[in-house]
């Protein structure tokens, strides 16, 4: 009732046949075999266009002194460790006056890690 019952032979894969060069329904463009392609033995030179430093702030100009910052946890926890006071290093940084700015979601976490 549930035994499956195979009929003939046991199915198993079959490769497809290939068609010979020679067949008449080739054309003859496809007919001559593919050569290998040709590799060059030195490294390939591409030329890339210099561009100029004075399109640093072509699409923001907006951008200069004084700097807004926002501060992370991980920005933080860096100038701790390494006993730098975060307003004037950033100042030296950027060579210009910074508004540090941190967010209340920061606080929170400063706050959860505690002393460590």
């Amino acid at each position: 009732m549930g035994k499956n019952k195979s009929k003939g032979k046991a199915k198993c894969a079959v490769m497809k046949k290939m068609i010979s060069l020679k067949d008449p329904r080739i054309k003859e463009a496809l007919r001559k075999k593919k050569q290998p392609k040709k590799v060059e033995s030195g490294p390939k030179i591409r030329e890339i266009p210099k561009v100029p430093s004075s399109l640093f702030f072509q699409y923001n100009q907006q951008l200069g002194p004084p700097y807004h910052v926002i501060l992370d946890t991980n920005f933080i926890n860096f100038s701790i460790k390494n006993k730098l006071e975060i307003a004037q290093s950033m100042m030296d940084c950027l060579y210009a006056k910074c508004t540090p700015y941190i967010t209340d979601c920061v606080l929170a976490e400063l706050e959860k890690l505690g002393r460590k």
